[in-house]
């Protein structure tokens, strides 16, 4: 019986699928690490755990306290697990402190930190934006000499373009940078901005081989989405899973896994298609990918991606999926300022697409803003045909609209 520690310091709605996916594998006793009380969690979920301890943060000291005490309790640990970004290099560390299986700090960080990713990478001889770590407004400055604009200013461990600008010349450039301060404490990435359709890379690697992966289209990118409030992001999984454009990325993400250190786990790469063909890398998480890809992956292949992640990780194995459907998500952000009032399309919806909406997260009255390109709510769809998907998805995005009022 393997002895598991998942630590999930929050119960989001994803988080607690993944819990519960875990708790319900075989041979395997789950002890829970959280700051969230276990009694947010359903009894269902509960009673599947053989422990719990609650930590008051995420720092690495506060997360081993968690874990040793779990420890103690299951009477040792196999595998230390856990699917939030910012927890990937803590957990590292934690693995090389207790010689626990798994990815150790050097390889989380290799993810974690963007510059870092970008350094290995093009150490690698592998395509992906140029870039510098700029501790000063100065260097900065003359690294948009040198690259031109428009520009990306993100920091060096954001997730979701979270914190992310695009400038479009000098003036924007300075202001953004006035704005971030760089320093040695607070160093910025910049990065050259990739002309071209962004795409991303799921995959999942078994003993540092990679085995399985699905591509997924942006429309648009998420950049231009947190830009620009009044767009729907929709993001759509083709049936079609080996299409010529697709062979340069999937020849080179082998070769990027493996230099940032991915040996077994699930990732998410995010990449460019530009005009003339090429890849270029824009970025890599060592985690489930966030935004209902885990969903959206499941529908796609008729199988749970959450519990084949938990198997992966807990028992090391992997049984490969078949593409049955094309699937894709439309993203419901509110229109003005305030809370949402009023959701309208719903009804021309539901009568037009039917059965092919498969999961719905409807926006309520009185719900807050997210303040991300994920909006408040989504609807996905799934077909055999592809194109029934994405015209499903340009119907929800051009009928349904969240009307928020303060």
């Amino acid at each position: 019986m393997k002895k598991i520690v998942f630590v999930a310091p929050y119960f989001m709605d994803a988080t607690v699928r993944f819990v519960k996916a875990a708790a319900s594998i075989p041979d395997a006793h789950i002890g829970l690490v959280s700051c969230d009380p276990v009694s947010r969690l359903s009894p269902e979920i509960r009673h599947t755990l053989s422990a719990h301890f609650a930590v008051e943060n995420i720092s690495t000291p506060e997360l081993l306290r968690g874990v040793e005490a779990i420890g103690r309790e299951l009477g040792g640990i196999d595998r230390i697990m856990g699917m939030l970004e910012q927890i990937q290099v803590p957990l590292g560390e934690i693995r090389d402190h207790l010689g626990v299986p798994g990815m150790g700090a050097k390889a989380a960080n290799n993810f974690r930190d963007k510059a870092v990713m970008k350094s290995v990478l093009r150490g690698a001889g592998l395509p992906c934006a140029q870039y510098c770590l700029a501790t000063t407004i100065e260097s900065a400055v003359e690294f948009s000499k040198v690259v031109g604009f428009p520009l990306i200013v993100k920091p060096p461990d954001g997730a979701g373009a979270q914190g992310t600008f695009r400038c479009e010349d000098v003036q924007q450039f300075i202001a953004c940078l006035n704005h971030v301060q760089p320093s040695p404490q607070n160093p910025t990435v910049i990065e050259e901005f990739i002309v071209g359709n962004e795409h991303s890379f799921d995959s999942i690697c078994l003993n540092g081989n990679l085995i399985w992966s699905s591509i997924s289209h942006y429309s648009p990118g998420p950049l231009e989405v947190v830009r620009e409030p009044w767009i729907q992001w929709c993001v759509m999984i083709p049936r079609e899973s080996d299409q010529p454009h697709y062979q340069p990325v999937k020849r080179i993400a082998q070769s990027a896994l493996s230099a940032l250190g991915m040996r077994t786990g699930l990732s998410h790469m995010e990449w460019f298609l530009r005009p003339d063909g090429s890849v270029a890398i824009s970025e890599v998480g060592c985690r489930p990918p966030g935004a209902q890809f885990t969903s959206l992956i499941s529908w796609a292949h008729d199988f749970d991606l959450y519990q084949a992640w938990a198997e992966l990780l807990i028992h090391d194995r992997f049984e490969i999926p078949e593409r049955k459907y094309a699937a894709g998500a439309a993203y419901l952000r509110g229109m003005g300022d305030g809370q949402v009032a009023n959701v309208h399309g719903l009804d021309e919806i539901a009568k037009s697409l039917g059965e092919i909406v498969v999961e719905a997260k409807i926006p309520q009255p009185g719900q807050s803003p997210s303040g991300s390109y994920e909006g408040e709510g989504y609807i996905i769809v799934r077909h055999p045909e592809s194109s029934v998907v994405e015209n499903a998805l340009k119907e929800v995005i051009g009928t349904v609209r969240v009307e928020m009022r303060g």
